[in-house]
């Protein structure tokens, strides 16, 4: 198994903002989505952590005509590209930006129907702080959708995805997606995080060749 090997936090330079916006995460997002509302969204506010440039809440807001988002990243250059693409998309009356450590959110308890968040988890040394908080502020009933890249076992694998997945990409937007996949966590270790809050480990599963979900319903 590769060793997992950090990378920055919060990606907050314009040129990482853009060069991320500019990726084709589209079939991801769409799956991302639709998937999540396979999963039964709840009525209410959806918390979008580590929302990156929006692209999650706007596919969702198109594809649930009553969606509400808060979307929370802590790097500036991502809100501001974020702040771009909602308006473009006519839909800043339903998506709210704030910027925020989705390590220690400023909410309260049970606030949210839904807490949503796609590849938060890779960034954080220790990513079980933004588990504990995403749990935090899910409403009783509420719906806890969190999915990430999970890490190759060797090189050759790895080499795959990139080749793969992002084939058509400029060299920085290639090196972002391997630091990404080196930086992620294996199944196992995500599912030993989930344990540690009392949840089914197998509420984790490898969804793709290069993705886990957590799907849980807090109670």
């Amino acid at each position: 198994m590769l060793p997992r090997v950090l990378e920055t936090e919060a990606m907050d330079t314009l040129a990482e903002a853009v060069d991320y916006d500019s990726m084709d995460h589209a079939e991801v997002n769409r799956v991302f989505v639709a998937d999540l509302l396979a999963a039964g969204l709840q009525e209410g506010e959806t918390l979008d952590l580590g929302t990156g440039t929006a692209q999650i809440p706007i596919q969702l807001c198109r594809q649930h005509p009553s969606a509400r988002v808060l979307a929370v990243d802590a790097a500036a250059h991502m809100l501001q590209v974020a702040r771009q693409n909602i308006q473009k998309a006519g839909l800043a009356d339903r998506i709210r930006l704030q910027r925020v450590d989705a390590k220690r959110l400023p909410y309260a308890a049970g606030q949210f129907a839904n807490v949503v968040s796609n590849s938060i988890v890779h960034h954080l040394p220790d990513p079980r702080q933004v588990l504990q908080e995403a749990w935090r502020v899910a409403a009783p009933g509420g719906l806890i959708f969190v999915r990430d890249l999970f890490r190759p076992q060797d090189d050759r694998t790895l080499r795959h995805l990139v080749e793969t997945y992002a084939a058509g990409a400029n060299r920085h937007q290639q090196q972002m997606f391997e630091d990404s996949l080196r930086a992620a966590l294996t199944v196992g270790e995500i599912r030993r995080l989930v344990a540690d809050l009392g949840q089914p480990p197998d509420s984790v599963r490898a969804t793709t060749d290069r993705h886990w979900t957590w799907v849980a319903r807090k109670r």
